[in-house]
């Protein structure tokens, strides 16, 4: 059996010629079909007492192809840990037809894993968000929270911005209604986006029981085609006004949101620590972005297209469990991993970066790393024990809490290296408000 050397296709595409010995290949055969006749059962034989001739008709090509196969695989394996070279996904298998007489002829087509050098962050900009929780972020939380809990109670005056209206009403285009135009006792909320502009600022100023008759355009980019860019008139009914009636902060308020007792100050003690914690989550997802996006600017790197589509296949694949489990029919819906290509190559890139970087500056996570990611998952739970204990029995879940780990250490080692500044945020921003 002889080899050549691997000729570079790419920069990470390889190529492996590999020649077999049909001798070589028939003495395997030979081998397999002995073993095989030692337990082999056929009709009117004893088991072991099949002639070999016989064995050889039935089993002769299975055998073959095996020896082929080997033979193969044998040569590829060798070579490859010959030369050190870190194989990405599977090999693919060409038949050669030149090879010389005796000898079969086959190429190895594969990728590598691309040689990767840490590169230096020193020159890298990184912002680091701040923001610390004050009274004024409680109590906008506060808000948020008995905005959730709204009740409407019947109003005797002209609507207002956020009423909740019953109405009827009917959409005309020249004269003519058009589909989708038209519902009874409908009810919306005025200013909650739920209407066009045009419709919902009509509805401002309306009375119970009156009807009103006004003009709407329909976007440019409107969904249904016919509609768009069109102006169309609406006529409605108002069938109810009610406005809105938010909970007072007392303790049936404290008691909504989980405080058994009522009391009101330990409220808004864990509103506060809930919200210092989401706030603390949100500015080291920030952190960590950047961060994320710096490596992969000083460490250009190519990715091997196998684990690229082995990554995309197990993001739709999560894509359609996702699905199944909000109860809609995931098989009914095409999910091409094409779409996550982009997002999948990032994910390689960073995974074959971070695991370099990881290696080569000793960032591995500690127990305590993990413990301490753990404990923060459970606080917000009635049991932390349970959870932590849960966790430590999960290897799935204790891989992603070691996993997070090990991105943090990323993050703390580039923040120590980097240009980092600091950059206060506001409230709204941070927590995608900011309307």
């Amino acid at each position: 059996m002889t080899d050549t050397q691997p000729v570079v296709q790419s920069s990470l595409e390889r190529r492996i010629d590999i020649t077999v010995n049909l001798a070589d290949i028939e003495s395997d055969v030979g081998g397999r079909l002995k073993q095989i006749a030692r337990t082999a059962k056929l009709p009117g034989f004893r088991p072991g007492k099949v002639p070999l001739k016989m064995i050889e008709q039935q089993y002769g090509g299975q055998a073959r192809s095996d020896a082929v196969g080997a033979a193969v695989e044998q040569s590829f394996s060798a070579q490859v840990r010959e030369q050190n070279l870190r194989v990405a996904g599977y090999p693919k298998i060409e038949p050669k037809s030149d090879a010389a007489e005796g000898t079969l002829g086959f190429t190895a087509v594969f990728e590598v894993y691309p040689t990767i050098v840490p590169a230096d962050v020193s020159a890298q900009s990184i912002e680091k968000p701040v923001l610390t929780v004050t009274d004024v972020e409680v109590e906008k939380t506060l808000d948020v929270l008995r905005k959730q809990r709204v009740s409407y109670v019947e109003a005797d005056r002209p609507a207002q911005k956020e009423d909740r209206l019953v109405i009827d009403f009917v959409g005309r285009k020249g004269g003519e209604e058009f589909p989708g135009g038209k519902a009874e006792n409908y009810t919306v909320v005025i200013g909650s986006g739920m209407m066009l502009p045009d419709f919902d600022a009509a509805l401002e100023g309306v009375k119970l029981g009156e009807s009103k008759t006004f003009d709407v355009t329909f976007p440019e980019g409107y969904q249904a085609s016919e509609l768009a860019g069109q102006k169309v008139q609406f006529e409605i009914q108002v069938k109810k006004i009610e406005m809105p009636r938010l909970p007072e902060i007392d303790a049936e308020f404290a008691k909504s949101l989980g405080v058994a007792d009522g009391d009101v100050a330990k409220m808004q003690a864990e509103v506060r620590a809930n919200l210092e914690r989401e706030v603390k989550k949100r500015l080291q997802a920030k952190v960590k972005q950047q961060v994320m996006d710096v490596l992969l600017t000083v460490n250009p790197i190519d990715v091997p297209k196998a684990l690229v589509e082995m990554e995309s296949q197990q993001m739709a694949e999560a894509a359609r469990r996702d699905m199944e489990s909000r109860g809609m029919a995931a098989k009914n819906v095409p999910i091409s991993p094409a779409w996550f290509v982009d997002q999948a190559t990032r994910r390689v890139k960073l995974g074959l970066i971070l695991a370099e970087l990881v290696r080569v500056k000793e960032l591995q996570a500690k127990p305590d790393h993990v413990r301490a990611i753990i404990d923060e998952f459970s606080e917000t739970f009635e049991d932390p024990k349970e959870v932590v204990r849960w966790y430590y029995s999960q290897p799935q879940r204790l891989a992603e809490a070691e996993a997070l780990a090990l991105e943090n250490n990323v993050v703390e080692w580039a923040l120590a290296n980097a240009r980092v500044s600091e950059k206060p945020v506001a409230f709204d921003e941070l927590m995608g408000s900011a309307a």
